[in-house]
């Protein structure tokens, strides 16, 4: 198959990497010539432009920009593509990305691959990164099913989890268990920062260890993808972050009150609860 990916970062250098290592061949388009240049360079792609007529001929186009840019890419891509052409996409929230592409493109799918490390840009790129990872499609009524199944053949040969839902259901349950982690890791650093002992802080950075880093990891990722989690699902988030909020508020109250049977009893209940986010 042809298959074009519009932005080589992280996440369309890793598709890169696996598409062509099934044999597909991948049309590459990023901004930067020396993106360009580096993706030919290391086996990303097969061929790569700044400009999006280079996926005239793609059977399937991945948008792999930043939330703010899909639409607007989408807007000049469908210029150069035949009808039949299905594009997706890879954006964290899917709610408004859906909701302005819908009308601009009947063949497009909706879709969030739920990989990705704490770095950024075409030279993190890695094969097998979407191995073993949720990958939601979030198709809407008018959704060709030929679209859907051909994205969906697509990514279950990344050996990824399909999972199929409404944009709604997507972008409530995300900014739980992914844009709430990213906002709650990035408040821990900042608070740690705010220690104004410097030799305490020093100390606390010399002993900081795997709990730290793995509470931390995703708050200190991409700046710009984490403010755009919060501007294209600001609603969903702010309804997590009230209710984590909440839960901070009753284990400041029953430390206040040395009410440590009350505590114990908090984390047994997240002691089992864990397990049926995490296996």
């Amino acid at each position: 198959m042809k298959i074009g990916i519009v932005g080589l970062g992280l996440m369309g250098g890793s598709l890169g990497l696996d598409l062509r290592a099934q044999g597909h061949q991948v049309l590459g388009v990023s901004r930067q010539p020396k993106t360009c240049r580096f993706a030919l360079d290391h086996g990303i792609v097969d061929d790569a432009s700044i400009d999006l007529s280079i996926l005239a001929t793609a059977e399937v186009v991945f948008i792999c920009t930043p939330i703010a840019a899909i639409a607007s890419t989408v807007k000049h891509l469908v210029n150069y593509l035949y009808k039949d052409t299905v594009i997706t996409d890879i954006g964290s929230v899917k709610m408004p990305v859906v909701r302005e592409i819908a009308p601009l493109w009947e063949n497009f799918v909706g879709g969030h691959p739920m990989s990705g490390r704490e770095y950024s840009g075409v030279e993190a790129a890695v094969s097998n990164l979407f191995v073993g990872n949720p990958y939601v499609l979030t198709p809407i009524e008018t959704t060709p099913q030929p679209a859907l199944q051909k994205v969906e053949e697509i990514v279950r040969s990344l050996k990824s989890l399909v999972y199929i839902t409404s944009p709604e259901n997507h972008d409530q349950a995300v900014a739980w268990i992914s844009h709430l982690p990213v906002m709650v890791s990035g408040s821990l650093i900042d608070a740690c920062m705010q220690e104004t002992d410097p030799v305490v802080l020093r100390l606390a950075q010399q002993l900081a260890s795997s709990g730290f880093r793995d509470t931390s990891r995703v708050g200190g990722g991409n700046p710009e993808l984490r403010v755009m989690m919060a501007r294209y699902n600001q609603e969903s988030i702010m309804r997590t972050l009230v209710g984590y909020r909440d839960r901070l508020d009753q284990i400041i109250e029953v430390i206040e009150q040395e009410d440590w049977s009350s505590l114990e009893t908090i984390f047994e209940t997240t002691h089992v609860a864990r397990k049926k986010f995490v296996s």
